[in-house]
């Protein structure tokens, strides 16, 4: 089990207070709090290390670009990746979009097909719909049941041989649904499919292994994982990166540019690695930083977190159904879901009962969570108000937001809050 009091020892930002009150940040889905770890690693960066990287053989440069490569070597290790085939990002959005606008945009041609669901992010929506008004690809989705579960029965019948990806989220960011990716995967490659993998719910939250889901593409963001704003992790299998060319080109993403006189022009040679798509000066420090994140939680445990996480779960939705006059979104068994729990107060639009919450120091979201297609299908149509865990949350917190919620529903019941 986690030894929550100490993991919280390293968040300072917990102690503040809000309105009065001790901080219980609930708003992890959104964004995560950052250890001192993390970031006394950024600062001592700055204070030491600090140097552009890949381009200077002096001293500074070569211990930055050490440790920019020692951090790729990181995640690699946390998702049993080679480090060649892992990218660096600003967040889940950016390499969504380079697998969109850098692969698919080159391969994929009028009346091609993708296949992605209704449970996505609108970063897993909109790039896809904006490629088919670029280039005439059609984009189909799996539907999702009213337990928040994806129809997988729909995808055999969606495939066809125009068919030529499958992208989609391994988590909901709304409902928490852990979806079989390695089934989709294997239902894809059985047509001679490739698969992209948006994980940025699940790779902070539960174990990941890309050889044993064998995608051929898989995104997050650090941000989520206790790393720094502006970072972003894309997982591309080998043999498909060796066919990449960069839509984004410049400095740091190519080999040689020679200049050819009788031809009037310059010669590219790309890059072979990752750093064909990671054009410009990079993030070193967020980097650095999202590299101390992954070891903090591989220290723990991707395992322990699951568990941990789904604890909590169990204790909000047990709680919640106890409480009444609440409806819980997604599905019933804690053991489908990362720890995420959306729910509203019948009655009550979400955005009121996020207000009243943060009048007790209590942070969750409200909305549509950047998936309102998904709200569409779970009749949620003025959007949910979302709690979602992590490793310095407690039960004690969990039953504190249930105390605040039990007495707005007797409000509500009593006609004093409308």
């Amino acid at each position: 089990m986690l030894n929550v009091e100490e993991i919280r020892k390293d968040f300072p930002i917990l102690s503040r207070e809000i309105n009065g009150k001790r901080l219980i940040y609930f708003d992890n889905a959104a964004t995560t709090q950052k250890p001192v770890q993390v970031i006394n690693r950024i600062m001592e960066f700055y204070m030491k290390n600090h140097a552009n990287i890949h381009r200077g053989i002096h001293t500074l440069s070569q211990e930055a670009s050490q440790l920019y490569e020692e951090a790729r070597e990181t995640i690699a290790k946390m998702i049993n990746a080679d480090p060649r085939e892992i990218v660096f990002t600003k967040n889940t959005t950016e390499a969504i979009n380079i697998i969109a606008y850098t692969w698919a945009l080159r391969k994929l041609k009028s009346g091609d097909e993708i296949i992605t669901s209704l449970m996505e992010h609108h970063s897993n929506i909109t790039p896809w719909i904006t490629l088919s008004q670029l280039i005439g690809v059609k984009v189909k989705f799996i539907g999702v049941n009213a337990d928040g579960k994806l129809k997988m029965e729909d995808i055999p019948k969606l495939i066809n041989k125009r068919t030529k990806l499958i992208t989609i989220t391994h988590a909901s960011n709304v409902l928490g649904t852990i979806n079989d990716v390695k089934g989709i995967v294997k239902i894809a490659h059985e047509n001679g499919i490739p698969v992209a993998v948006d994980a940025a719910q699940s790779a902070p939250h539960i174990p990941i292994n890309v050889k044993n889901m064998d995608c051929e593409f898989l995104a997050f963001s650090g941000h989520k994982m206790l790393g720094p704003s502006g970072t972003g992790v894309l997982y591309i299998k080998s043999e498909i990166l060796k066919e990449i060319e960069p839509t984004v080109s410049g400095g740091g993403t190519i080999k040689n540019v020679k200049w050819i006189p009788e031809m009037g022009t310059c010669k590219i040679d790309w890059g072979e690695g990752p750093e064909k798509l990671e054009a410009g000066t990079p993030n070193i420090a967020g980097v650095i930083g999202l590299g101390e994140a992954a070891k903090y939680l591989m220290k723990i445990g991707l395992e322990e977190v699951e568990r941990h996480e789904r604890m909590l779960v169990e204790e909000t939705m047990k709680g919640l159904m106890e409480i009444g006059d609440v409806k819980i979104y997604g599905p019933k068994n804690p053991n489908e879901r990362v720890g995420i729990v959306a729910f509203n107060i019948n009655g009550l639009n979400p955005h009121q009962t996020a207000l009243i919450l943060d009048q007790y120091g209590i942070a969750v979201r409200s909305g549509f969570h950047c998936a309102e297609p998904i709200h569409q299908i779970i009749g949620a149509e003025e959007g949910s108000v979302r709690a979602s865990y992590y490793i310095y949350n407690t039960k004690p917190e969990v039953e504190e937001m249930l105390n605040v919620i039990r007495e707005m529903v007797e409000m509500k019941r009593n006609g004093e809050v409308r």
